[in-house]
């Protein structure tokens, strides 16, 4: 759908102007859809990108501060998040015997399968409007807009 249509605003000062503000959109708008895809699996998308960075690590271990440093919402209070994914065991914390304020997180096989679950149905829901060229070409422009 349009943004026009979305937002119900007929005109913007400039086409910079309306990108401006459908980048911003569209954030919300995908942060939105996805808490309520992690949701059914009892995540928040912080929660998930959490274990993405875990699994990219695995089989070794992360230190909170990597997790921290990678994590793509940098408001995130790791150390709180590796909690709450222990406790349902996505996670294995392990404590450096050498100094007690290091601490390693280690995914688990359980956090393995939820993701793999997760993966097989979420870049088809998501994504299945666009081509691979389009996927690939918006890929390129975004990593442009960034600079």
């Amino acid at each position: 759908m349009r943004l026009e249509d979305e937002i119900m605003q007929k005109k913007f000062k400039s086409e910079l102007h309306k990108l401006l503000v459908n980048i911003i959109y569209t954030g919300n708008w995908l942060n939105s859809a996805h808490s309520k895809f992690y949701k059914q699996y009892g995540l928040t998308p912080q929660q998930y990108n959490l274990l993405r960075i875990l699994r990219g690590q695995h089989p070794n271990c992360a230190t909170v501060n990597l997790l921290t440093e990678r994590m793509l919402d940098k408001m995130s209070n790791a150390s709180r998040l590796v909690e709450k994914l222990r406790k349902k065991e996505y996670v294995k914390r392990i404590e450096c015997p050498r100094d007690r304020r290091r601490v390693e997180v280690t995914i688990t096989n359980k956090g393995l399968k939820l993701l793999k679950e997760i993966d097989d149905i979420e870049y088809e829901k998501n994504f299945n409007n666009l081509t691979i060229k389009e996927t690939k070409q918006l890929n390129d422009l975004l990593d442009r807009f960034r600079g």
